[in-house]
């Protein structure tokens, strides 16, 4: 295994972005990881959803990876509560002493990834440490979209793989 993904942070947006982001790490050898959501605070201002609503879709998120790796994996999840959402994640990767930070691109329109891309640049240009980028795969019918999947369940076929990672006895 490559130790730049000995130690893997990868932040999950939502159960479709960990969907898409687990299928992209299939295949690929890595050792431990850390699942991070960043419910963004406001700053003051109102926040755009209850906490209770957004520790659900993180524990969601957090439930397809588990279903996805199965025991195979060494897999750890965290919420993060933060007005940036990068810096949370730059000081996740800090607190678990991260070798890289893994991320699949977001599908959507233009303007959908002009309004979110400010995270991900941020991630590249402003960190200490490899961000990787692996593309989506896909969900192996085809469609390269997680969005229009459409089904929003967390029901995912189980990838118990010995090359998938699982660290021995960090």
């Amino acid at each position: 295994m490559s130790a730049l993904l000995d130690r893997v942070v990868l932040p999950v947006a939502s159960d479709d972005d960990a969907r898409a982001t687990a299928r992209a790490l299939d295949g690929h050898e890595f050792g431990s990881i850390r699942a991070v959501h960043v419910v963004e605070k406001a700053g003051g201002a109102p926040d755009k959803a209850g906490v209770e609503q957004r520790e659900e879709a993180a524990e969601e998120a957090f439930g397809v990876l588990e279903a996805y790796f199965g025991d195979g994996v060494d897999l750890d999840t965290e919420i993060r509560y933060d007005t940036d959402v990068a810096d949370a994640i730059f000081a996740a990767a800090d607190d678990y002493g991260a070798t890289a930070i893994v991320i699949t691109p977001r599908g959507g329109s233009r303007w959908v990834q002009l309004l979110t891309g400010d995270v991900a640049l941020s991630l590249v240009t402003e960190t200490d440490r490899p961000v990787v980028v692996l593309p989506d795969v896909g969900d192996g019918d085809g469609a390269t979209d997680v969005a229009s999947q459409g089904n929003g369940t967390t029901d995912v076929e189980s990838h118990d793989d010995e090359n998938a990672g699982g660290s021995d006895g960090e």
